[in-house]
């Protein structure tokens, strides 16, 4: 029987952890940590994100400051609010909300982030540090998969792994990590030739491609583990239904493979969590505060 990767039950053991540890070193502090959150227009999805972030702030002790501004807002605008927080003392972490109104240049925006407050790990210094595997911040759902396959004891060293899309959201940090913690990485996408053949080659998988149901048993060798970015939201065959899927077409894989994620429950969850585990380590370094919570980080293997 395939074992049910849940994002969901991980994530609140690991949120527990984070409000243990706020409730102990907020006193030292003298505040507790604080989570800005820009999104610009009326994107139902966003504000859904948005709304779930502000939740789980809430659940562990974090202070939650969000931004919400119209799709008339102008780029100079956004770039002052954004380094105005840079230098606001009650705010160690920061993102900008995605996506955005196509008018915007948005790394351009994510380029004014404080680097120390990049809780998306999108800051192009972030980025250059990861790919040195310096210590900064790293991008969530990387960081939350990495954490995922961990507190199952799913190795990665040595382990050839096939991840399907290169966003820089999570496709390009992912595979760095995963390189970086010495698995044999193979980065697909739209263009890769004869793709379900080399995902076939895969001891874990990971689709981040953006399409629905695109992997199937023919992508997945006897025995893998497959980790489902993907998150969409279908019509059903009662045409007044919608019902969630990933980019794995679970029910046909499923017996094949010896672990797997659920969509939604699985890499959702610790996408979150590890946006607060990051904003929490800024807190730590600003107030040089002792941690407990190291092992959630991605480090590279000595």
């Amino acid at each position: 029987m395939s074992l049910k990767l849940d994002g969901k039950k991980l994530s609140l053991k690991i949120e527990q952890r984070l409000n243990d540890y706020i409730s102990i070193n907020k006193k030292t502090a003298k505040r507790a940590p604080g989570l800005a959150v820009i999104r610009i227009g009326e994107d139902p999805a966003s504000g859904v994100y948005v709304n779930n972030k502000e939740k789980a702030c809430s659940r562990v002790g974090i202070k939650s400051f969000i931004f919400h501004l119209k799709d008339d807002a102008e780029q100079k605008e956004v770039e002052q609010l954004i380094k105005k927080l840079n230098f606001d003392k009650n705010i160690d972490g920061m993102l900008l909300q995605l996506p955005i109104p196509k008018k915007f240049d948005e790394q351009r925006l994510i380029s004014y982030i404080n680097p120390s407050k990049d809780v998306d790990g999108l800051n192009e210094i972030n980025i250059g540090k990861l790919v040195k595997n310096e210590s900064a911040m790293r991008s969530c759902t990387p960081a939350g998969i990495i954490n995922l396959l961990r507190s199952h004891n799913i190795t990665i060293e040595g382990k050839k792994i096939v991840v399907i899309g290169r966003s820089l959201l999570v496709g390009k940090p992912l595979s760095l990590m995963l390189l970086n913690l010495n698995g044999t990485v193979t980065m697909t996408h739209s263009k890769t030739l004869n793709l379900n053949k080399v995902c076939r080659e895969a001891d874990i998988l990971i689709a981040a491609a953006g399409k629905p149901n695109l992997v199937d048993s023919s992508f997945v060798k006897e025995g893998a583990v497959i980790i489902d970015v993907g998150i969409h939201r279908l019509k059903s065959s009662d045409k007044n239904q919608t019902r969630l899927c990933g980019d794995v077409l679970l029910e046909e894989v499923i017996s094949k493979v010896s672990a797997y994620t659920p969509v939604p429950g699985g890499v959702g969850p610790m996408t979150v969590t590890m946006l607060l585990v990051n904003t929490i380590f800024s807190w730590q370094k600003q107030f040089s505060l002792s941690s407990t919570l190291n092992d959630l980080l991605p480090k590279t293997p000595r």
